[in-house]
């Protein structure tokens, strides 16, 4: 071998390692794509003329659920958990909804800077909630939970409202290419806007540190109780989006939550985050969102009740919590 050969060959070698590397710290993520590979795959085989209508229904309807599921990761991985997404988004779709209707465009701009200003509160508040009361955050967000809601029924008891044209055009049709849905394109933009920069500094860290040990993230230095209250604050700024997602999709606000909350802490166990915080990331649960959409979906497709497609979803989840548990379990005795 040559000695100009020699480096190109180390090279080689390091590339590979690091692929491998790679590979193994997220196959489960690598799974998860297989998997929703092959979902489409069977939806075609089932469903022949499913195309680029069928991808654009996907795109609009996983795009709520997504945002959501983001928020709820975010926030779980802090070591927390919030049960009021659902009833946030709610108040954020009627309160959006009710001053955009008949206004100007540069008032629509201004409510929806309110709106995501707004999300930030509601998020600061549960987590203020739970740091200085110390009470568990299940139980503060699960009761605030029933104050956003109320607050959204004062403003508005039925659907009702409207949306700026341009909101709405930001998730309905394609760019560039008719497979390219815009909702995709609006979901992978906030998310590398706002979670990417914030994941990479230190407030990201400490948000990984104080949920995988918030002795240890206070004996280094970090603010425990500030880092709680800004990961619920981001919480609430993805969780206003998700709401505003909702307003832009139907043209109307709605006050009645949907599934959104429970469906979000769907999404980030099978998305591979930790309930126990410190682990995870948002990528995951975006898959994950699409994987249980299009089961529903397939579900329709073959003529087969739909709430079959819950206790699917349930199935699935108690797999996969068994799966990571011996996991777990295997990584201690090893």
């Amino acid at each position: 071998m040559s000695a100009a050969t020699a480096p190109v060959d180390s090279g080689r070698v390091a590339l590979a390692g690091l692929l491998g590397s790679s590979a193994r710290r997220n196959a489960w993520i690598l799974g998860l794509l297989g998997f929703l590979a092959l979902l489409l795959v069977f939806t075609k085989l089932i469903q022949p003329n499913y195309g680029v209508p069928g991808i654009q229904g996907l795109a609009i309807s996983v795009l709520p659920l997504a945002l959501a599921a983001v928020a709820q990761a975010i926030v779980v991985i802090s070591g927390g958990i919030d049960l009021s997404i659902g009833s946030m988004m709610a108040l954020i779709s009627v309160v959006s909804a009710t001053l955009m209707a008949g206004q100007s465009e540069q008032f629509d701009v201004a409510v929806v800077v309110g709106v995501l200003v707004l999300g930030l509160l509601l998020g600061a508040v549960n987590g203020g909630l739970a740091v200085v009361t110390r009470v568990p955050d299940i139980v503060v967000t699960l009761a605030m939970s029933f104050v956003w809601a109320g607050c959204a029924l004062l403003v508005a008891d039925s659907p009702g409202g409207g949306a700026a044209q341009w909101l709405k055009d930001l998730v309905t049709g394609s760019i560039g290419n008719e497979w390219i849905p815009k909702p995709a394109v609006v979901l992978v933009a906030v998310v590398a806007l706002i979670w990417i920069p914030v994941r990479r500094s230190r407030l990201g860290l400490s948000i990984y540190g104080v949920g995988s040990d918030r002795l240890a993230a206070f004996r280094s230095g970090v603010s425990v109780g500030r880092t709680r209250i800004l990961a619920y604050a981001l919480m609430g700024l993805f969780a206003a989006l998700a709401g505003l997602s909702l307003t832009a999709s139907t043209g109307i606000g709605t006050p009645v939550p949907g599934p959104y909350t429970l469906m979000s802490v769907a999404a980030i166990v099978l998305g591979g985050v930790s309930l126990a915080g410190g682990r995870g990331g948002v990528f995951g649960p975006i898959v994950a969102v699409m994987i249980l959409q299009i089961i529903r979906t397939d579900m329709t497709f073959l003529d087969v009740d739909t709430n079959l497609a819950t206790v699917l979803q349930g199935l699935i989840l108690i797999g996969v919590v068994m799966i990571g548990s011996i996991v777990q379990i295997r990584r201690a005795r090893g």
